[in-house]
Formats: structure tokens, sequence, C-alpha cells
């Protein structure tokens, strides 16, 4: 399987990125770094610079045709960026369209809201989030990771780092059900 990990150049929280790769290659799957630019994805801990982790694929109009699943990692800048990019909201809502499995941890909900694609949908993310989930339609909970199985998508969401483990857990089982 090849699971799309879309972040933007700047400011993804580097062990939501990391901790979910190590899981899709534990499980045997290709993951693939997807961003908006070409050439390196500069990582943050929190607000301070950590490692730089090199693009894949580079979005130009791309849908989850060529994928199988997708993670957005969080961080508070990085999803913040993808959320104006049209790119970026369009290769998110592929995903819905295509009925394929989503994961989003952290901040990477509000790309969801701006792909329209939290309406009728239970998840959890940063506590901050809370209002931007419900003005768009969705249920928000406070859980460690929650599993929304409504149509058209399978959507995975968990709140924050500490919350990393059970995340991994539920996307290897979520993805690997396909």
């Amino acid at each position: 399987m090849r699971i799309a990990f879309l972040t933007a150049p700047e400011g993804v929280e580097e062990v939501e990125l990391t901790e979910p790769w190590k899981a899709v290659l534990a499980a045997g799957w290709n993951p693939v770094l997807v961003s908006t630019r070409p050439g390196q994805v500069q990582a943050y801990r929190h607000l301070d610079k950590a490692g730089r982790h090199t693009v894949d694929h580079v979005l130009a109009g791309d849908t989850a045709d060529a994928f199988d699943a997708l993670v957005l990692p969080g961080g508070l800048a990085n999803p913040d960026a993808l959320r104006t990019d049209r790119r970026a909201v369009a290769f998110v809502k592929s995903f819905f369209d295509a009925g394929k499995p989503v994961a989003a941890i952290c901040h990477a909900p509000w790309t969801l809201v701006e792909a329209d694609v939290v309406r009728g949908r239970t998840l959890t993310s940063y506590p901050s989030l809370a209002t931007d989930v419900r003005n768009a339609g969705g249920t928000w909970v406070d859980e460690e990771v929650h599993v929304c199985r409504a149509a058209p998508a399978t959507l995975i969401t968990s709140r924050k780092p500490a919350d990393l483990d059970a995340f991994c857990t539920a996307l290897a089982e979520e993805f690997g059900s396909r």
C-alpha cells in the first residue's frame, strides 16, 4: 500500500510525522512524503526547528488515485499553511471522495475543515480546534483516538503527540482492513 503523508514545507510537528511513518513501514507499506514544494520539509519540536525530511512527491493537481490512504500530521503552522493551498485542500478532499481512509492528528483537522469533510462526522483534535470542528458541522470529542466510519471514508483522529501510540495502532488497523 502507498500511504501519502501530506505536509507543508515548514511547520510539521516532527514526532507526528515520524511515528506514523514508522508504523506504516512496520506494516510493510510504502510511505510517501507529499508537499506543496520540492526539496525538504522543515519539521519542528513545538517551536524549535528539528529534522529535515526529503519530499518524495510535489502536489500538482493530484488526487487520491495514486495512493491507498492519507496521513495528515499536525503542528500548528503545518495545517494552517495547507488549508490555504487549494492543491492541498483538493488533495485531501479527493481521499474522501474516493472512500479512502484518512488519519489526522493534533491541528491537522484544520485542513479537513477547509476541505469541508467534517460535516456529520465525529472526530477529535487538539482542543483549540473544537469550535472550528463544530462550526464546520462535525462533532468534537475529547478522546485519545477516535475512529469515525461514516461514509464515504474512515477518519482516524487524535489530539496530540501524547496520543501517538493509540493513533498509530488505530491507523495501522484501519488502513490494514481495506
